[in-house]
């Protein structure tokens, strides 16, 4: 059974992110390589490519990327723990099989976070990135995603000075202060969970010679879509677990979830 204690509960709050170690077992792991094996025999990158390389899955179209979040104690069951919410799901129905294939130099500039299209009425917000790395991740450039620490908060405060509407005039890139970003490690089988309004960026894979193959999961909280305003500037809006802490004055310790 995964354990959030009360140290990895601290971690998020501050940092907006954590990586659960071993969340997925060897039997699911080796199904979803499979999947990706297949994906890039159907629809292999052009010849030559290097840097990032998506696919985008339903259900449907790759069942095992969508199977394994149920195990028991698994991705959704520690998101739902960590959220304080049981009905969290996949958002937009949707799995991203995100490559990175080197050697691909590059450094991002800034962070972004994720939901901004041009002309967009309502921005694809959810509550929660869970993100599985199928190798392992245990030095810079290799692939990693970036983090920028914190910055979930930054921009809750930048969203509740402007409003908003400050979502779409800021194309998903809003003008907050920075500090210094942090590249994600972790080993096969371990699981990346980040607050929505973390700002990330995509790394470059330079000091490794092996495609970084990672599939990621947008989880929103049930009535997200009537919501999602607040939480653009209120961090803590959609996670009981964390809001009630800061009910109590802060002071109080967060409680791990049973």
């Amino acid at each position: 059974m995964t354990a959030l204690t009360g140290e990895a509960l601290h971690r998020f709050a501050e940092y907006g992110y954590l990586v659960v170690p071993g969340l997925v077992d060897a039997r699911d792991l080796d199904r979803a390589d499979a999947e990706l094996d297949r994906l890039l025999t159907d629809g292999p990158p052009p010849c030559g490519h290097v840097g990032f390389h998506f696919y985008w899955q339903r259900p449907a179209e790759s069942p095992a990327l969508f199977q394994l979040l149920g195990r028991s104690d698994g991705i959704l069951d520690t998101a739902r723990k960590l959220v304080g919410c049981t009905g969290v799901e996949v958002a937009f129905d949707q799995a991203q099989v995100a490559l990175n294939i080197p050697p691909y130099v590059h450094r991002p500039g800034r962070p972004h976070i994720d939901g901004y299209a041009p002309g967009q009425h309502t921005p694809g917000t959810f509550t929660l990135l869970a993100g599985l790395l199928l190798n392992d991740q245990l030095t810079d450039n290799s692939g990693n995603l970036w983090v920028w620490p914190g910055t979930h908060l930054a921009h809750a405060a930048f969203f509740a000075e402007h409003g908003s509407d400050a979502f779409a005039a800021a194309g998903g890139y809003p003008d907050i202060d920075l500090p210094e970003p942090t590249q994600v490690h972790g080993r096969r089988g371990d699981v990346l969970l980040a607050h929505y309004l973390l700002g990330h960026n995509i790394g470059g894979n330079y000091q490794s010679e092996r495609t970084r193959r990672a599939v990621y999961w947008r989880l929103r909280a049930p009535g997200h879509a009537d919501r999602w305003a607040a939480c653009l500037s209120d961090a803590w809006h959609e996670y009981p677990t964390f809001r009630h802490a800061l009910d109590r004055g802060g002071h109080q310790p967060i409680q791990a979830p049973r």
